[in-house]
């Protein structure tokens, strides 16, 4: 499926076992909260789908991987109930990685901001080029990265988020991630990178699909109050983007 190129579009190729999701949006693949809500809606599609083991999640292009929220969506927001609206497109999009049976394998090709790093942090293994720099810059808009917060916890642990997140404004390198924790595997090409995850996700979708399921929920283990957490999380950010500070750093931002 997909819609104009414009407004962001969302692919969903399935080839054998493997399901490859492709989002894309003109500034730097950001979401909107259209995209996310059929993001969320498409991943609950491909859990019941019993002839796909894995899901490859990418981005459009060589560039960016994923550049966050839509900044001109975030300026348009104008009450308390549509920031949460918005930010709840996240944490539905993360709980929807989160619940899924499927081993879910990130691509990230490129520059990885905010909301980006929460949907690299939810994926169950990450392949990255050395391009793929990231940075949480919520604090430098005047919020926070409060919804994707558990995710990327999880994964690079509380001391690196602290580092990370309160350097809004520089970015950490692929390699200094694939410290972390959040990359599994850095790669000096695109050709290097691709090669080695249709391997992996080929290889992975030939195993026990009921293993796989089972080992995904041991993986994710005591984070079943993120339904209600990242709700209430999304309600705290729609409030902070209503400030005055926010809407001035957001429009310095984006010009």
């Amino acid at each position: 499926m997909g819609t104009d190129r414009q407004n962001g579009s969302l692919f969903i190729d399935i080839t054998g076992k493997v399901a490859k999701v492709e989002f894309g949006h003109p500034a730097g693949n950001s979401f909107t909260a259209e995209m996310l809500d059929r993001f969320a809606a498409e991943l609950h599609k491909l859990s019941m789908n019993e002839t796909i083991s894995v899901i490859v999640l990418q981005s459009e292009g060589e560039r960016a991987f994923c550049g966050g929220a839509s900044f001109e969506e975030l300026m348009s927001i104008s009450n308390l109930d549509e920031g949460k609206v918005f930010f709840s497109g996240f944490a539905n999009v993360i709980n929807a990685m989160r619940t899924c049976p499927k081993i879910i394998v990130g691509r990230v090709q490129g520059k990885t901001v905010g909301g980006g790093v929460g949907l690299a942090a939810s994926c169950d293994y990450v392949f990255a080029s050395e391009a793929a720099s990231i940075r949480l810059s919520e604090l430098s808009i005047g919020i926070a990265a409060l919804v994707i917060e558990p995710a990327v916890t999880r994964k690079i642990g509380e001391a690196a988020i602290s580092e990370l997140s309160l350097s809004p404004t520089e970015w950490k390198s692929a390699y200094w991630a694939q410290e972390k924790g959040l990359f599994s595997k850095v790669f000096d090409n695109l050709k290097e990178l691709d090669e080695a995850l249709v391997f992996f996700s080929e290889q992975l979708s030939n195993y026990n699909p009921q293993a796989l399921a089972d080992w995904k929920k041991v993986l994710w283990e005591g984070t079943s109050h993120w339904d209600n957490l990242l709700k209430e999380r999304a309600g705290i950010t729609g409030r902070l983007v209503l400030s005055e500070f926010t809407k001035n750093a957001i429009s310095k931002f984006k010009k």
